[in-house]
């Protein structure tokens, strides 16, 4: 069984979708950012960085993995699936993997922060993060114009991305015109492993005392 520590964020959405791709059997600790429950101390010993999302394999002895792009080819090799097993095939999925983790991330998430976020309204700040994000999305579509998904198969490399891109709206980058990444997104938000990642941790039990919700189970098996 596999603990998954994590909130409504993309970063928390990629794993989700993963273990509902995978069937797994996991359950859910959904975490009160606005309560900065990431920063206590029982979650520290878990995730040193006190970010979410964190998994626990208890069928690997209570294993512990934080960080989102880790925790992907953690499960991926754990389950031998969507990451090729063949040196150019894997290299091209972490190729585009580190993409995302080290620019679309970052910066729809900085774009995001100054947009909506940010007590000052900074021009200067907005504009830049903005137009970086649209670059990336740029650079995706062309990726894109030749092929269903980013490495021509499904793999964590999609997984990792599509949380992201989905929520460009909401730093204010307008993708509506990049037929290629929309073509793409129509593909993975019509997989039903896709759509119930993207509830969790909504599909909680919110009769606890609190209303915080309950750890539950969401998978049917174990690969």
């Amino acid at each position: 069984m596999i603990e998954l520590y994590t909130a409504s964020t993309p970063n928390g959405q990629k794993i989700s979708i993963m273990l509902e791709e995978l069937r797994l059997a996991y359950k859910v600790r959904p975490m009160r950012l606005e309560k900065k429950e990431q920063r206590e101390a029982w979650y520290l010993r878990l995730n040193p960085n006190g970010r979410i999302p964190t998994i626990v394999d208890h069928g690997n002895g209570g294993f512990v993995v934080f960080e989102s792009g880790a925790i992907l080819i953690y499960l991926a090799e754990k389950s031998g699936r969507l990451l090729p097993s063949d040196q150019r095939g894997r290299s091209q999925v972490m190729q585009w993997l580190m993409f995302q983790m080290a620019n679309i991330g970052p910066m729809l998430g900085q774009a995001s922060v100054f947009y909506r976020y940010a007590p000052e309204k900074i021009p200067y700040a907005i504009q830049r993060y903005q137009r970086e994000s649209r670059r990336l999305m740029e650079v995706l579509d062309r990726r894109l114009q030749e092929r269903e998904y980013i490495v021509d198969h499904y793999s964590i490399a999609d997984i990792a991305a599509f949380p992201w891109v989905i929520g460009c709206h909401w730093c204010g980058v307008d993708i509506s015109d990049l037929e290629n990444v929309q073509r793409w997104l129509n593909i993975l938000e019509a997989r039903p492993a896709v759509q119930r990642g993207l509830a969790v941790p909504e599909v909680i039990d919110r009769n606890s005392a609190d209303g915080a919700g309950k750890v539950i189970e969401i998978g049917k098996s174990i690969v």
